[in-house]
């Protein structure tokens, strides 16, 4: 969990997988949208990567990237662990739809 953090806690790194929602792309086609350099964003894939975020495949002589959407699901099942059973603060209850009782 703690890699999944760390990959999520850079703009760049989330800018990717915001850009893989439009489908597979190989390391050139991500490096074309940012100002980075090729190895940096080899290096934020390859953190992306450790934290189950991408898969990626070979074809040819490419490597195409992908989201891997079972990590993202069991995040919001651990994240909603949380809010269910969680009651509002009472400043809270008015923000969240809550009736003062």
């Amino acid at each position: 969990m703690n890699a999944l953090f760390k990959a999520l806690n850079d703009k760049t790194r989330r800018d990717i997988l915001e850009l893989l929602k439009s489908g597979d792309k190989t390391a050139g086609e991500i490096a074309d949208h940012f100002q980075h350099t090729k190895p940096t964003i080899s290096h934020h894939l390859d953190l992306l990567k450790q934290a189950e975020l991408l898969t990626s495949e070979k074809k040819g002589q490419f490597i195409y990237y992908s989201l891997n959407t079972t990590v993202v699901d069991e995040l919001l099942k651990w994240v909603m662990q949380f809010t269910s059973n969680s009651k509002p603060l009472p400043e809270d209850n008015k923000t969240l739809g809550y009736e003062n009782n």
